[in-house]
């Protein structure tokens, strides 16, 4: 409801069946679906193991709360455990402010390039990522995500 961006059934269904620990929803006291993060590891073999977020949302009526930054933080957990992912990326408009404030400024995303056209009604994107590990070569650094 949240998305302008909306996926066919069967790209949920791959992503539960594919990676069913990187992806979680909040709930409100009663039991009602509040929000969603729905995450991916990425498949390139010439590539360090990385997750992806391929869409993050929480009602209006329960923004601010602190909601998003636990979901994201749950499923970035998940993909270090399961996966050993090294980092994390995601794909945000360039005009959606408040989710720029959140991944740059709240979770410490950096912007690592902007993809022309991204979306379909023709808005570019920042393609931004987070490391979730150390770096090897520093691999005596007791620093966790």
């Amino acid at each position: 409801m949240n998305l302008p961006e909306n996926y066919q059934m069967k790209y949920y269904f791959y992503h539960a069946l594919s990676w069913p620990q990187l992806s979680f929803v909040a709930e409100d006291l009663n039991g009602k679906i509040v929000g969603y993060v729905l995450a991916k590891m990425e498949e390139d073999p010439e590539d360090a193991p990385h997750g992806h977020i391929t869409s993050l949302s929480v009602m209006r009526t329960y923004r601010r709360l602190g909601i998003a930054e636990k979901l994201m933080t749950q499923a970035q957990k998940s993909m270090v455990e399961a996966f050993n992912a090294q980092y994390v990326s995601l794909h945000v408009r360039k005009s959606n402010r408040a989710a720029l404030q959140l991944y740059r400024d709240t979770l410490k995303f950096r912007i690592h390039d902007i993809e022309k056209k991204y979306y379909a009604d023709g808005e570019d994107a920042y393609a931004m990522r987070k490391d979730l590990q150390p770096p090897s070569s520093n691999a005596s650094s007791s620093t966790k995500t």
